[in-house]
């Protein structure tokens, strides 16, 4: 089986935090830069996985406050 692509892999972690609660509605995601040296990933993977995010309606952006957990 072929590996994810780091975002990928990125996108699956953050979700699973919001599936088991660890993040909750209306959280706030680490920054690009906390994320970036917590998972050892350039920023365009962690854009990229944030982007993912946000498209499937995990996340939503706030634009000057950050990317927080949505309400689902």
């Amino acid at each position: 089986m072929p590996v994810k692509p780091k975002w990928e892999q990125l996108a699956d972690h953050i979700r699973s935090q919001i599936e088991s609660g660890e993040l909750a509605p209306g959280d706030k995601l680490p920054s690009t830069m906390q994320l970036k040296t917590q998972h050892g990933v350039s920023t365009t993977v962690v854009r990229q996985a944030i982007l993912v995010l946000q498209t499937q309606g995990w996340v939503q952006g706030v634009h000057g406050l950050g990317v927080f957990v949505a309400d689902r």
